[in-house]
């Protein structure tokens, strides 16, 4: 039907395409052209069908969302794509807007905030949740952990002790203490439990 949004879902959980394509029925502009369930039937979908606004998860088996963002933006540099997912951390917000999405909507508001994300997307505007807003603007100023420092906390959160961790990376002891400091001092943590929380919080690491 001329002037419909067509929409691609992509999501390996069959209840939740289902739930976004009941909450879509009721919408006269709107029609499910397709479903994806991992990243790579996404790529194979979107160049199938070209729809006007793709939904992505970003955990998926095979291939990640945010892997399957940067592939579909590679190819159609017009395609635009709304992130749904659970995980409202700003790193994540920010790996998800970098690698080419239009919008980032957590799945505990999509009634709310759905349909008007998908019409503000296809127009060409930037749709985000306010917690996604709120977390952008709640860490806009502070320090970005460096690759070697993410990695270091990465197996903080794996209960690595100081020397494990310089054996794991081939560095000193004293090097990891240093790193350490600076990640507890970036993350605004007391100790490493909490810091490694933080992390997981925000998006930087994934348990």
């Amino acid at each position: 039907m001329a002037g419909t949004i067509r929409i691609l879902t992509v999501d390996d959980h069959p209840l939740l395409r289902q739930g976004i394509a009941t909450l879509l029925a009721d919408e006269p502009d709107m029609s499910v052209v397709a479903e994806a369930t991992t990243g790579r039937e996404a790529v194979q979908e979107f160049r199938e069908h070209r729809p006007d606004v793709t939904l992505m998860d970003l955990q998926m088996p095979e291939m990640s969302g945010l892997e399957a963002i940067s592939a579909i933006r590679g190819e159609f540099p017009d395609a635009r794509i709304i992130v749904l997912t659970t995980y409202s951390g700003d790193v994540q917000v920010v790996r998800a807007l970098k690698a080419g999405a239009h919008g980032y909507l957590l799945k505990s508001m999509l009634r709310k905030e759905l349909v008007d994300a998908i019409r503000a997307v296809h127009t060409g505007r930037k749709a985000l949740s306010p917690e996604a807003s709120f977390a952008l603007a709640e860490h806009a100023m502070t320090d970005e952990l460096s690759p070697a420092e993410t990695r270091v906390l990465r197996l903080i959160s794996e209960g690595e002790s100081n020397k494990e961790i310089a054996a794991t990376l081939g560095l000193s002891v004293d090097t990891v203490k240093s790193q350490v400091k600076n990640i507890l001092s970036k993350l605004g943590a007391d100790d490493r439990t909490q810091a490694a929380m933080i992390a997981v919080k925000r998006g930087i690491i994934e348990l």
